[in-house]
């Protein structure tokens, strides 16, 4: 299982929020690409970075320290936030994500998502399926739709999408444990996805069972900045545990 650390940024700023509330931002480090650095030396290959200025904008919005990371470091990042635009999209490729999540877009302009994935293909496209009591929730959290959870991702995949993030917004930022049992549903009713869980780790411990229910990936935010889980931790776990999907 790919061990995926978080970055949300607000102001250039790496902070994190509680189930999504901007009132609740607590900055944790005024230098993203130094955190970025830290995760890189144990071993991390992978990042997802959050624009969360730009996901209650009307477009993308730090995409500068993307650029910065993705200069400086050879993490693979998977950027999210603020892309509702075909510009907006070029913008985070050409910053040098290697993946974008849409989550609003794919709810607000289907068709417009659709596009993006025939273009760029299924490996660069992940589904952001980020919900509040199975229902999609879009703009940065700050809306529920009235989509469904299940329906909505089970679409997605007939369009050939096989990565899904998945955030349960009610344990996001919580440190209560994630939500183990809404993603074995999701793995019993749409199998061939690649599902990455995201939402509450709290503990180490949290891990192997998400790598036993078959999450291809989870992110880990706020337990690496309060200390619950540490880098050496997940060093640790990277080397000794084989990946499950290619």
């Amino acid at each position: 299982m790919r061990i995926i650390p978080a970055i949300d940024i607000i102001d250039g700023k790496c902070v994190r929020l509680s189930k999504g509330n901007y009132d609740t931002k607590k900055i944790y480090n005024e230098n993203p690409l130094e955190v970025a650095k830290n995760f890189e030396a144990h071993g991390i290959q992978y990042l997802h970075l959050v624009d969360l200025d730009g996901a209650k904008s009307s477009q993308i919005v730090n995409h500068k320290i993307l650029e910065q990371i993705a200069s400086n470091t050879t993490l693979k990042i998977d950027f999210g936030g603020g892309l509702k635009s075909d510009d907006d999209l070029r913008i985070a490729f050409e910053s040098g994500a290697n993946q974008i999540t849409g989550g609003s877009i794919a709810v607000k302009n289907p068709i417009l998502f659709k596009q993006w994935i025939a273009k760029y293909g299924t490996e660069k496209i992940i589904l952001g399926a980020d919900a509040h009591n199975e229902k999609i929730a879009v703009s940065g959290w700050l809306e529920e739709s009235e989509e469904e959870l299940l329906p909505f991702i089970q679409n997605y995949q007939k369009e050939g999408i096989h990565y899904v993030i998945c955030t349960d917004i009610a344990k996001d930022g919580m440190l209560e444990g994630p939500s183990f049992n809404l993603y074995d549903k999701i793995l019993m009713e749409v199998q061939g996805i690649k599902l990455i869980a995201s939402g509450g780790i709290s503990t180490f411990d949290e891990l192997p069972r998400l790598s036993e229910l078959g999450c291809e990936g989870t992110i880990i935010g706020k337990a690496i900045y309060e200390n619950r889980i540490s880098l050496k931790q997940l060093e640790n776990f990277i080397i000794t545990t084989p990946l499950r999907f290619n």
